[in-house]
């Protein structure tokens, strides 16, 4: 568990810690690992809120905290969605914007004595996360970015996710069964006839999103379902023990070899 006694993972989006609970999680371990979700306010279809991404990376992070002794964060909102400019109601920043704002979080958490930082991501166009990472970690700074695409494969496995994930782009089976276990009330009619798929979309970050979908959609969504949902986020949480200990034991490479 989250290791304050109290159950401060479940109040919305935002967490419900104070900052004695933080003080005494802390006091537990020997490296604090701080997790911040990243999402984005983008379109997912006529069926998923533009929030979905922000959503997701939520849904993860407290899975993690409810199994692991980390430091909870409120989300990132905004990303970069520029691919999904087409249609209203999407809003971007910058990958410079970005990638400040989460180098000046690092560097908050840091200077209040937690020593690492994993990003949960949830929105594919952000891309600028790796960056942030690569130099924070040449920086001798502990940083990470989770789930990798081999956690989100397990997880598909074990929760028995019939789409691929080059299938599964965008408002499909897995985003569609995330949001149907975590917060069903936001997921509106209609998921279960929006099926479309395009893998070839070598040109995306050219042409944008609408060139291949005119629904926003690129998925299964039909598949989705909230039990699979439900171990789509253990999986994850699962997956997430092996970072944690690299990140509070002071290995280096040689632990992932290992």
């Amino acid at each position: 568990m989250s290791g304050s006694g109290a159950d401060t993972t479940g109040f919305g989006v935002v967490p419900a810690d104070t900052t004695e609970d933080v003080r005494m999680r802390a006091a537990g371990v020997s490296t604090q690992v701080a997790v911040l979700p990243v999402g984005s306010f983008e379109q997912h279809g006529p069926f998923l809120p533009l929030a979905t991404d922000t959503l997701v990376a939520c849904a993860v992070a407290r899975e993690i905290a409810g199994a692991y002794p980390v430091h909870l964060l409120p989300p990132v909102t905004i990303g970069c969605s520029h691919e999904h400019a087409d249609w209203p109601g999407t809003v971007s920043v910058s990958a410079v914007t970005l990638h400040a704002v989460v180098r000046d979080i690092a560097d908050s958490l840091r200077r209040s004595g937690v020593g690492a930082l994993v990003v949960v991501n949830a929105h594919g166009g952000n891309y600028v996360l790796g960056n942030v990472v690569q130099e924070a970690s040449a920086r001798g700074e502990r940083m990470a970015l989770f789930p990798a695409a081999e956690d989100w494969e397990a997880a598909r496995q074990r929760a028995g996710v019939l789409t691929s994930l080059l299938t599964d782009m965008h408002a499909g089976e897995i985003e569609t069964s995330i949001l149907l276990h975590a917060h069903p009330e936001v997921v509106r009619p209609g998921y279960e006839s929006a099926d479309f798929t395009a893998d070839d979309r070598r040109h995306l970050l050219t042409v944008g999103m609408s060139a291949y979908t005119g629904s926003g959609v690129i998925g299964r969504p039909s598949l989705g379902s909230a039990e699979k949902g439900k171990e789509l986020l253990a999986g994850l949480a699962e997956s997430f023990g092996a970072l944690f200990g690299l990140l509070t034991s002071g290995s280096g490479p040689a632990a992932v070899r290992g």
